[in-house]
């Protein structure tokens, strides 16, 4: 029997692939398995994962026609899984020694749907230890029970999909699949739906994983149209949660987080392409008329005077033809 599956999308990493696949080897175990997803790469990294499949144990390999993107590489990584446990890495990251192993000992300890782990932020020789925005440790409780409150940072607003690790029963309910096609925070939909939907999650101390930041072809680097997936995600977030038994409780963290990520990205907006910065005004503006205005009100109110101002003049923005995430 697997018991963990690993799932590593790949897309034109060959500079970093070689680090990310010797930590999996310092990983592996006879019960574990790594599926790799190349996601249409177009420089060396398939010949990497090729060589890799003969030479690290375990190695499930997959290879997409087209670039089709993280989350849609990610569900095809879970659709060739086969481990009782599942859990991410992206393929310009990478795992101490035996991090995997430690995930497994704490899944068969705590018994939960997922658990959230801390990460290590890597800024090219400088580190910075990331923990999960939720004050427990090692203590199985209701997912549902850590999005609020509101106006605080929470394990929804921690979304990243490799801190962790999942339950094959959570697979098996569709709950940890990505809304495919989505080319940035795809995570946001997913982490929210994991909180309302499944039973039990906890936080551990575990410390194995290192993300690293800068990569120029990531899309936190670029200033193309992909960016402006995040609407369409967080769209998302404030459709199903509205659906939601508990809407009226849960949607002033949903609205509050989206309006913070609308005014961060009207902040950095000198990055941007001259007309992708027009067309997130302009998408940011009908994002907010979307939004429960009674909730909105009180959302913009609550915020410190620099966020408010830039998300009320946004409101009075005339609505143009670039108003809709589709």
């Amino acid at each position: 029997m697997v018991k963990l599956s690993v799932i590593v999308p790949f897309f034109n990493v060959q500079t970093y692939a070689p680090d990310t696949l010797r930590s999996l080897r310092a990983n592996a175990r006879e019960d574990f398995e790594f599926v790799l997803v190349d996601d249409c790469s177009t420089d060396g990294t398939a010949d990497i994962l090729r060589r890799a499949r003969d030479e690290i144990p375990g190695v499930v390999l997959r290879r997409h026609e087209r670039n089709e993107g993280l989350a849609t590489a990610r569900n095809t990584g879970l659709d060739a899984s086969r481990g009782q446990y599942v859990t991410f890495l992206d393929g310009d990251d990478w795992l101490a020694p035996g991090h995997c192993s430690g995930l497994v000992a704490a899944m068969d300890r705590l018994n939960c749907d997922f658990l959230r782990t801390d990460h290590v932020r890597c800024d090219g020789k400088s580190r910075s230890l990331r923990r999960v925005p939720h004050g427990l440790r090692d203590v199985p409780m209701s997912p549902r029970e850590a999005i609020l409150p509101a106006g605080r940072t929470t394990s929804v607003d921690y979304p990243y999909a490799w801190a962790g690790v999942y339950h094959r029963r959570l697979v098996d309910r569709g709950l940890i699949h990505f809304t495919a096609g989505l080319r940035t925070a795809e995570d946001r939909p997913w982490i929210w739906r994991l909180h309302r939907e499944a039973e039990s999650f906890a936080a551990v101390g575990l410390l194995g994983i290192f993300y690293r930041r800068g990569v120029a072809n990531s899309l936190t680097q670029t200033g193309d149209m992909r960016q402006l997936d995040f609407i369409r995600a967080f769209d998302q977030v404030i459709e199903e949660t509205a659906q939601d038994r508990e809407a009226e409780t849960l949607l002033p963290k949903a609205v509050r987080t989206y309006c913070a990520i609308i005014s961060h990205h009207l902040s950095t907006m000198s990055r941007l392409e001259p007309g992708v910065a027009r067309t997130l005004r302009s998408m940011s503006a009908a994002a907010l008329r979307r939004m429960p205005q009674d909730i909105l009100e009180e959302t913009i109110d609550s915020m410190g005077i620099d966020r408010a101002s830039r998300l009320r003049r946004l409101r009075r923005r005339p609505t143009t033809g670039a108003g809709t995430a589709a």
